[in-house]
């Protein structure tokens, strides 16, 4: 398949298509490289980048491989695709909470499942199941048992394939930690675009995962997100863009892509108190670490 967008934003209010939507200036490069471990290069957001270009831009400041996750029927072989024709990607693959529920109302859920499963187990690229877990936000309680069935079969698969497991949590906090306790925990799990406090932080780091930081933790009314980020270990810490979504501030609103890692990264460090160059190499080793060793790039 060529490198071309697959989806498009799936809202776009008429108030959010009068906003700016030029991508912001490409930040100063960071001091050591890192990985953006969450990336959507398949949706268009107002200014599409080419996987080429994206990559390129991103290597140009510091951001030299991405982990491109595909989360519904129509992007997860993409994202095994373009990971299996660029080293610098590798792929994770899933039905994201809110996908599932639509597949189940469809009478597809199994069908989607089953093509997880083909993709994760058919391709070295795939590093990750995920993302899945559950979505409060947009899915009703008429979508819960969907959501529910999809997460616990998405863990059992990460734990026979040896995957990392990652987990899209939105409002469903308790649930999220109570069903991974009565499946049990893998042994690599990624909290994707971390969004708890610090208590949530905590009990999310007592099972072993490691935090995952996007965009939000630059917001103005992010502050219980940074006090997370403050009691998350140093050798638990990742980043993220979620991009196109979740642009750090000042840019907030803008389309987001892996070249602006560093700006997040930046913020990271400044309420960490601590020496950027450090933060890069413990978050580089970190990601490695969480998604099951160094790919090339």
């Amino acid at each position: 398949m060529p490198d071309q967008p697959t989806r498009t934003r799936a809202e776009q209010t008429e108030q959010g298509s009068r906003r700016d939507r030029s991508r912001p200036p490409a930040p100063e490069p960071l001091p050591h490289p890192v990985v953006d471990n969450h990336c959507h290069l398949d949706i268009e957001d107002g200014s599409w980048l080419s996987v080429e270009t994206a990559l390129a831009e991103a290597a140009a400041v510091g951001v030299p491989r991405i982990v491109q996750i595909g989360c519904d029927v129509g992007s997860a072989p993409w994202a095994v695709e373009v990971a299996e024709r660029h080293p610098a990607i590798v792929a994770g693959v899933a039905l994201h909470p809110n996908e599932a529920a639509r597949l189940a109302a469809e009478g597809r859920l199994e069908e989607g499942l089953a093509l997880v499963e083909r993709l994760a187990s058919g391709s070295d690229r795939v590093r990750a199941v995920g993302e899945t877990g559950l979505d409060y936000f947009r899915t009703g309680e008429d979508g819960h048992a969907a959501q529910h069935e999809s997460f616990r079969r998405h863990v059992d698969l990460a734990k026979r394939l040896g995957k990392t497991l990652v987990i899209h949590d939105r409002d469903a906090h308790d649930d999220v930690l109570r069903i991974l306790d009565e499946e049990g925990v893998p042994d690599r799990v990624v909290m994707h675009c971390f969004s708890g406090d610090a208590g949530f932080a905590r009990a999310c780091l007592d099972r072993g995962a490691w935090l995952s930081f996007a965009g939000t933790v630059t917001f103005k009314n992010a502050g219980p997100l940074r006090e997370a980020l403050r009691v998350t270990p140093r050798d638990r810490v990742l980043v993220e863009t979620d991009a196109p979504y979740l642009t750090p501030m000042p840019y907030r609103g803008r389309p987001n892509a892996s070249y602006l890692v560093p700006v997040t990264l930046r913020s990271m460090a400044e309420t960490l108190d601590t020496d950027l160059a450090g933060l890069c190499e413990a978050v580089d080793a970190n990601t490695d670490a969480a998604f099951g060793g160094r790919w090339g790039g």
